[in-house]
């Protein structure tokens, strides 16, 4: 399975959004919500504070275009206020009052300036991309793209054909819905197809406006963690069939794992106000269960040299830093500390979904590597289900 992987374009989102601005406008809104005596030090038990957002704080909590009467309209609301006895004049001023009340944005509203945000971050991510491999639009035979948090139909895909342009007979392979395992899943199946053909040259993309979670009416626990944690991202890499001047990490080989009925533990629901991201507090553990998995993994692939062999830097993503302080725990006494510094250091400015593999990737590369080093990505996701990938720094 040799695939050689050059280093990512990494854009995030240019508007820097500070913790202390989202305590502000949640405080202000929810002030007697069960946790918000807590809210300070529960901001400060994530570590962040400051994340990129492709589009600034305000578009998210502005109110809706329309006003309180949008969904039932003047009409039937003037007649069943008439039916209760209000006069005309009363039933006017009643009226303009509803009307003046702001309404939550709409689906529309919500998503619209995000998926054209996602395009042009995406766009952005494709040609540095490119550029970083040496590499034109029209030698691209593959490209696969995620952006799971802004559902389009067509899609990234092929919006990234057009704007680039790729030539008519690429190969495209959306995957909307692949969300946090995106980055490690995308090299596992960029890494088959060239598999199958060395000479072909695959363009991964992934761009995720996980800001549009962001849900200013829900006054859940897990909504303000929600508000607290995500960032926007787009990323892109290219991979290719054989080594290029450019390329720094050859994937050597690719795990999957699947654990069945926790499909409910993480998910997105599309609601009238848009969409939200519901967790359940069991996902760490479940999650924590698929690292396990992969260490046997690990083992068994390199059992003949369990004394000798480790990896020198572990790019993971597994949704939060509770399950990657179980990652240290679990991992055998003989490695060395300091594998996730990577992972750890990109959490510090919010969780990027699906670009987070890439973005730690980034970061190991900026960081220098020493050729021969072994390299292993892990990321978990909605499902619950897990990809990891072994290779070798260049």
């Amino acid at each position: 399975m040799a695939a050689y992987l050059c280093p990512p374009a990494v854009i995030h989102g240019e508007h820097a959004v500070r913790t202390s601005q989202i305590v502000a406008e949640v405080r202000d809104r929810h002030p007697h919500a069960a946790w918000a005596p807590r809210i300070d030090g529960i901001a400060a038990g994530t570590g962040i504070e400051t994340r990129g957002w492709m589009l600034p704080l305000e578009t998210a909590v502005a109110p809706g275009n329309g006003g309180g009467l949008r969904t039932v309209g003047t009409g039937p609301a003037r007649k069943a206020l008439a039916r209760d006895g209000f006069t005309e004049h009363d039933v006017d001023r009643a009226i303009a009052a509803l009307e003046a009340m702001p309404a939550p944005q709409t689906v529309q509203e919500r998503t619209a300036p995000a998926w054209e945000a996602v395009r042009s971050y995406g766009e952005r991510a494709a040609r540095g991309a490119l550029q970083t491999a040496g590499l034109d639009a029209a030698d691209v035979d593959c490209l696969i793209t995620s952006h799971s948090t802004t559902p389009a139909l067509p899609g990234l895909d092929i919006a990234l054909a057009n704007r680039l342009p790729l030539r008519n007979d690429v190969m495209l392979l959306p995957a909307t819905q692949w969300a946090c395992v995106a980055g490690t899943r995308s090299l596992a199946l960029a890494a088959d197809l060239v598999a199958a053909d060395p000479d072909r040259v695959v363009l991964v993309v992934i761009a995720e406006a996980l800001s549009t979670t962001y849900q200013p009416a829900d006054d859940t626990l897990e909504s303000l963690i929600v508000r607290l944690l995500f960032a926007d991202t787009a990323v892109a890499a290219v991979v290719t069939g054989r080594p290029r001047r450019e390329s720094v990490l050859r994937l050597d080989a690719a795990w999957h794992h699947t654990l069945p009925g926790t499909q409910d533990l993480h998910r997105l629901d599309t609601r009238a106000d848009g969409t939200h991201f519901v967790m359940d507090r069991r996902g760490p553990r479940a999650v924590q269960e698929t690292v396990t998995a992969m260490w046997e993994w690990l083992r068994v692939r390199y059992q003949d040299h369990p004394d000798s062999w480790h990896p020198d830097v572990l790019l993971a993503h597994p949704g939060g830093t509770r399950v990657l302080e179980y990652m240290e725990q679990t991992m055998p006494d003989a490695w060395p500390s300091g594998l996730l510094d990577h992972s750890r250091d990109s959490y510090t400015s919010g969780n990027r979904g699906g670009a987070a593999v890439f973005d730690i990737l980034r970061r190991a590369h900026d960081a220098g590597q020493k050729s021969g080093s072994r390299a292993v990505l892990y990321a978990a996701a909605p499902g619950l289900t897990a990809t990891a990938l072994e290779g070798e720094w260049l």
